[in-house]
């Protein structure tokens, strides 16, 4: 618990710095709002005593005036504390789902595919959530309650020292046993959070594949294991609910202890006329006054408890490091890019290599193409370009310079590719086309929708560039998408382009219809193309065959071809989609 509440103070003092104005303001208010609530019934006191013993009227007015008064704002300082803790509340949960989300982004590939997509919502907005309690109710609540807890103690104090003494007493007893009997539910709040997030894994990886559960006939077997997963995060919530309602019970039955031993305390020292009947309703009020707030303090030490996961997962997130280390260095903005492969091995799990001991030299402005069978390397070799992994061995440099020594951001900068998966957001024409980039002029985009043939379907765009896009591409068909991918490059104008089998969706109208477009993206660039299509291997400088991981032949594409005992003339000969099918 302790440890937990180190780890949850961390978190406060990171996020909630840059609100000290804000939590200065809110501090005041519980202050405020706490002495207020505190005093209100001592007004009621005195009335009551004031009648009792027959006083002056005006007196009477004077209390019930100053019951209403302090009432009314006792109530509204409270509801601008509230006000305010929710606003520092969201503001720091909203960082903190950024801070995470970033950092996810720019962690390496390893732990992507190491983790379920469900998994990681769950870790950034779920664990959050969660905690979002902590930076502004539990907060509030906990110092508020606090300070409504030690207002109490002091006005009974003030009224008759053993009333205050007994109170204080009970209060740390209460405390201290609902904290013990809360305790032992933790073990089964962590059970139950790890199987909400396996039930989110278990989402987060069938649904994105619901077309093909369906047309697999899959669905009955989904829903077994869904059903499977669902009934243990259940049962795992039962038991952590009945350890909870355990110590519900024990706090039920304490307070109403409490409450007989306050009445007979009452009239012990009422009939000892030591109190006034006045002072005898001022400590059944203050002990009904004090009872949410007490309560309220066990709640959120009882949810800060059940939160420990979260809290140590957050924490575990943002410790994890990237594989990638990011560089210093960066090239000249406008210079062409040359590729140097080093004898470069690289595999994606133990003993099962990708590629083995490649070495490659391509000159700046280059068109090079990268034939081979499924499973021989191609994808890695451009994932290692972009530095999605780096090499187990070896080196790759870009004008001489290794890729680990560069900026990522740079580096990626200075990339361009286009793959047969195209990625749409759920967002406008224009957001998708820039990738959220704000400094793309339109007319840029218009220009480069119209090169690549789309400007009749962006004439039937309702609204434009202000279009907004299904996420899952609906109402583009699969050229239309490529195509669309095309002009992503197109606007980043890479130095390197790479096209991983780019044109293998396209249907041979819209393939000839970029055709000119993509001499135009290659035109002046070094470009590495992916390809089993010959009408795309003929625009092309060089050739690179890869097979189990190595290069099997390389040269250029005239020369290979000119030489019939060459692999690559061969695989013409053959034909390039049914060799290397």
């Amino acid at each position: 618990m302790i440890h937990s509440l180190k780890e949850y103070c961390a978190l406060l003092v990171r996020y909630l710095r840059p609100h000290r104005g804000k939590l200065l303001l809110l501090a005041v208010l519980l202050v405020g709002g706490t002495g207020l609530q505190a005093a209100v019934p001592l007004a009621i006191r005195y009335f009551i005593d004031t009648a009792t013993a027959q006083g002056a009227l005006s007196q009477l007015y004077l209390a019930a005036l100053l019951f209403l008064a302090g009432g009314f704002v006792s109530q509204l300082l409270p509801a601008l504390s509230t006000y305010v803790g929710e606003d520092i509340s969201w503001r720091a949960t909203n960082r903190l789902r950024s801070d995470l989300t970033s950092h996810v982004l720019r962690l390496d590939m390893s732990f992507h595919n190491a983790r379920t997509t469900g998994e990681l919502i769950e870790r950034i907005d779920g664990d959050v959530t969660k905690l979002a309690n902590f930076f502004s109710a539990f907060a509030v609540r906990l110092l508020g309650s606090f300070l409504w807890a030690l207002g109490i103690v002091i006005a009974l104090a003030w009224v008759d020292w053993r009333l205050g003494l007994a109170l204080a007493v009970f209060i740390v007893i209460y405390l201290v046993a609902s904290s013990r009997v809360y305790g032992r539910a933790v073990s089964r709040w962590h059970a139950e959070s790890e199987n909400r997030a396996e039930l989110y894994g278990y989402l987060g990886d069938r649904v994105p594949g619901i077309k093909d559960i369906r047309t697999s006939g899959a669905v009955e077997y989904v829903m077994r294991g869904f059903h499977s997963v669902l009934r243990d995060t259940f049962k795992a919530l039962v038991r952590a609910c009945k350890a909870e309602a355990v110590g519900i019970y024990v706090a039920h039955m304490t307070w109403f202890l409490a409450y007989a031993a306050a009445l007979a305390l009452g009239i012990f020292l009422f009939q000892r006329e030591e109190i006034t009947i006045g002072s005898v309703y001022l400590i059944l009020h203050y002990l009904e006054s004090i009872r949410s707030p007490i309560t309220q303090v066990v709640s959120e030490i009882e949810d800060l408890q059940r939160a420990r996961a979260s809290i140590a997962r957050v924490r575990e997130l943002l410790a994890v490091h990237s594989a990638l280390a990011d560089g210093k260095r960066s090239l000249p903005p406008d210079a062409g890019l040359s590729v140097q492969l080093d004898r470069v091995s690289f595999s994606y799990h133990a003993n099962n290599r990708v590629l083995g001991d490649i070495s490659l030299d391509i000159s700046a402005g280059r068109a090079v193409g990268v034939l081979g069978r499924t499973g021989s390397g191609k994808t890695t070799l451009s994932r290692l370009l972009f530095r999605l992994y780096d090499p187990d061995r070896g080196a790759i440099r870009l004008n001489g310079v290794d890729l680990r020594d560069l900026s990522l951001g740079h580096l990626r900068r200075r990339l361009g590719m286009v793959t047969q998966d195209v990625q749409l957001f759920q967002a406008t024409v224009r957001d998708n086309l820039t990738l959220f980039d704000p400094h793309v002029g339109d007319d840029r985009i218009l220009e480069n929708l119209e090169r690549l043939g789309l400007g009749r379907w962006y004439g039937a765009l309702p609204r434009g560039l202000d279009t907004e896009l299904a996420a899952d591409g609906g109402g583009f068909s699969a050229g239309e998408a490529q195509l669309f991918a095309f002009a992503r490059v197109f606007l980043k104008d890479p130095r390197l382009v790479i096209l991983d089998e780019a044109t293998s969706r396209l249907d041979p109208d819209t393939e000839r219809l970029i055709e000119k477009a993509v001499e135009g993206l290659v035109a002046g660039r070094t470009a590495l193309i992916i390809a089993h299509r010959l009408a795309t291997v003929q625009r092309l400088d060089d050739i690179v065959i890869l097979e189990r991981g190595r290069i099997e032949e390389c040269g250029e594409r005239k020369s290979l071809m000119a030489d019939p005992h060459s692999r690559f003339s061969r695989l013409l000969q053959t034909g390039l989609e049914e060799a290397l099918a």
